[in-house]
């Protein structure tokens, strides 16, 4: 429905009042040339495309940026039923997306729903051929389309309506991008138009503009045109820093340290149990501080840009894996937990922190520096394989500092250890010591009490399960 809204019946009342006590040249108002918005005129054409519906912030759903999807629209993913009521809502199907980024998503639809075309027109899709017939006829990822994504007008916006004879007849309110395109789809059914100045334009990078003609808005929209990434592809993670700005990344720098590899993927291989043990340190002054087995490694970062446009530059001579121009694409805080995420062409890395320091504050760190407290090795298996004999006579001892230390036949070996991710995880290193390297890794908890702690750990690559349990002496 049209929601142009007519002045009110008090106005034009005295309008027609006022008019009727005007001579016949008094009563035409003649509206400046030049401020006339005429039909299928350029400026026309480009504010029906600033208006047009965009399609593509619901592509997790649809996979198409030419419509969306009306909602509450029900979908299941990866198992999980969504009712999608608002755009919000395209955040939780995300989430559950990103959960494990070692799945395959899968997303249905629950049928019939209806599509909005950048038109406005609508129609009824009952099944999934209906639906891909229409992806069909959308252009191609991120092609060349009508839809002005990169500025926005700010509603309301008032305009006055002239007849032949030049008279006053009408003042409508635009509300919304909908009211804009019916008022421009509709200008040829009047002798003439002007919009009401100043107007307000929004840009892609959130500032705004104000507009003082209709030959200023003409050229304001031109420039703003294809002047941004409209994001009109399929790839629902490519927009997760839109607010990111560097003072974010210096902030989680500030509060959380002790970073460790959660996540290090390149070309499809993953390499994180690479860096198990590894701890880092972004430093204020642009400097990285890693620490393994009691060995200090140092290199620089950088961060510049903002938004889904940061760059992020890491340089650890040592550690060439590292080493490149990284885009920042998320950065996460909660309470007791931090994680960002970096990617390279084929190559994603994603740091952790649990934010309060590395060995208190904790079930895991509490039970295993717990006064007097000695721990063996009551099993340990390596893809099924039992090797608990490996660590016949070993004694371990763990220390508030984030060291262990491993004692055999009068023979001390030290490691060191943290808690992560709000105790879920025990990360363990020893370095190239046999046989404890074996126990290097970012372990799982399955279970924690004051005598006992279960642990396993998944491989990334084969899929393999190694288990380790930890018993109190």
């Amino acid at each position: 429905m049209k929601t142009l809204k007519p002045v009110s019946l008090a106005l034009l009342f005295s309008l027609a009042f006022f008019t009727s006590c005007l001579t016949e040249d008094d009563a035409s108002i003649d509206p400046p040339v030049e401020e006339t918005l005429q039909a299928n005129s350029t400026v026309a054409d480009l504010m029906s495309r600033t208006s047009f519906n965009d399609g593509s912030n619901d592509n997790i759903i649809d996979n198409a940026s030419c419509f969306n999807v009306q909602l509450p629209v029900t979908v299941i993913a990866n198992g999980t039923e969504v009712i999608v009521d608002s755009a919000s809502d395209y955040q939780t199907i995300e989430d559950i997306f990103d959960a494990d980024n070692n799945d395959t998503d899968t997303l249905e639809i629950v049928f019939p729903i209806t599509v909005t075309f950048e038109d406005y027109t609508t129609a009824e899709v009952n099944s999934y051929p209906e639906l891909l017939a229409l992806i069909a006829q959308c252009p191609d990822e991120n092609s060349d389309d009508d839809d002005i994504e990169c500025i926005d007008f700010q509603y309301p916006i008032t305009a006055s309506i002239f007849n032949q004879n030049n008279e006053l007849i009408d003042t409508i309110v635009i509300n919304s991008d909908y009211d804009m395109h019916e008022f421009i789809e509709d200008l040829d059914d009047y002798a003439a138009v002007t919009i009401s100045f100043p107007i307000t334009v929004i840009l892609a990078d959130g500032t705004t503009m104000t507009i003082n003609s209709i030959s200023e808005l003409q050229t304001v929209i031109a420039d703003a045109d294809d002047s941004c990434d409209e994001d009109d592809d399929n790839d629902y993670n490519d927009d997760d820093c839109d607010n990111c700005t560097t003072g974010d990344i210096e902030a989680i720098f500030a509060s959380c340290m002790n970073w460790y590899v959660d996540e290090f993927e390149v070309n499809d291989n993953h390499i994180e149990d690479q860096y198990n043990g590894y701890i880092f340190n972004f430093e204020s002054d642009g400097t990285i501080t890693i620490t393994e087995n009691n060995n200090t490694i140092t290199g620089t970062w950088s961060a510049s840009g903002s938004g889904n446009n940061i760059d992020f530059v890491i340089d650890i001579p040592s550690l060439p894996d590292f080493n490149g121009t990284w885009n920042l694409h998320e950065i996460e805080q909660e309470s007791g937990e931090a994680e960002f995420e970096l990617e390279m062409s084929n190559s994603e890395l994603e740091f952790k922190s649990n934010c309060n320091g590395s060995t208190s504050g904790d079930a895991l760190s509490e039970a295993l520096t717990a006064t007097n407290s000695i721990w063996f090795v009551s099993n340990y298996t390596d893809d099924g394989n039992d090797e608990t004999s490996d660590f016949n006579g070993f004694e371990f001892t763990f220390n508030t500092s984030g060291t262990v230390s491993a004692v055999n036949n009068g023979t001390t070996i030290t490691g060191t250890w943290s808690s992560q991710d709000n105790a879920t995880e025990l990360l363990l290193d020893f370095g190239t010591n046999m046989p404890l390297d074996e126990l290097n890794d970012d372990w799982d908890v399955v279970s924690i009490s004051s005598t006992q702690i279960e642990l396993q750990d998944v491989s990334g690559g084969s899929g393999s399960t190694d288990t380790l349990t930890l018993q109190k002496l």
